[in-house]
């Protein structure tokens, strides 16, 4: 297990390649590349975020969602068959820059019933999907997110029983959102967790860093470990949440500490 900071904690401080400069620049260990826009998903830009990594490792890649994702579950052919296209050339671009995960929300839930409850009909979707990732030598791994497909405890394991390959992606924040218990989360997971998205509260409620808060890291990091996980440990908060970027590298050595204490 290990630190690292996704780029989205630098979203509008910094355009995604100079925050990769930024990061490396610091000591970061590793990040998450969140890809904000489709002009950010060609192989020229691929390149340039290449480039600028240093001596980082990325772990993963993230979309902006809403852009394609739940189109890739469409009845509609064309909507589908371009929301695919607009899938491949974002993973394509993320061989490029050399991320193994893609942090994915799939279906948005804007209405009451805008996401079926037939584990089997979300399962083979998913599956495609994974396929078309794995072309590119990426693994899809679905993320709990309070307004998306994974909201609740429990629909993880209804698509893996007919998806036994499916990975997760655990978010400590959205976890609280939903409220449920993270723990809940880490369960349902275990053994499929393939990176985690981390961020602390205050006394009133309000997103910081990890360390400047009052949530208990080393009781989630020891649910992880003993859920098997052994990846990347994601800072991922917004650039209102901590002054000086310095404030990011203190936060991941904090988190180091306490992976180290607990082996």
């Amino acid at each position: 297990m290990y630190s690292g900071v996704s780029t989205a904690s630098l979203f509008l401080r910094e355009m995604n390649e100079d925050a990769l400069t930024v990061l490396n620049g610091l000591g970061v260990r590793a990040t998450e590349i969140f890809l904000t826009t489709l002009s950010e998903y060609t192989q020229e830009f691929a390149h340039l975020l290449a480039s600028r990594k240093g001596n980082l490792r990325v772990n993963s890649v993230h979309v902006l969602n809403t852009q394609f994702e739940p189109q890739l579950f469409g009845g509609h052919p064309r909507a589908k068959k371009d929301a695919f296209d607009i899938l491949d050339t974002a993973m394509s671009g993320a061989e490029v820059f050399g991320a193994k995960y893609y942090t994915f929300h799939g279906i948005t839930r804007l209405k009451k019933n805008s996401v079926t409850r037939n584990f089997s009909e979300l399962a083979q979707s998913m599956k495609e999907i994974d396929a078309a990732c794995a072309k590119h030598g990426i693994k899809l791994c679905l993320e709990n997110v309070h307004w998306a497909m994974y909201n609740a405890p429990g629909i993880f394991a209804g698509i893996r029983e007919f998806f036994p390959d499916l990975m997760g992606v655990f978010d400590v924040k959205q976890a609280r959102l939903s409220c449920y218990p993270y723990q809940m989360y880490i369960k349902e997971m275990e053994g499929r967790i393939a990176h985690v998205h981390l961020s602390d509260v205050d006394e009133r409620g309000k997103i910081c860093l990890p360390g400047k808060g009052i949530f208990d890291f080393e009781e989630c990091l020891r649910h992880l470990k003993d859920a098997g996980f052994d990846g990347a440990a994601l800072i991922e908060v917004y650039a209102g949440d901590y002054g000086d970027y310095t404030e990011l590298k203190r936060s991941c050595d904090y988190l180091d500490e306490i992976i180290y204490k607990i082996g």
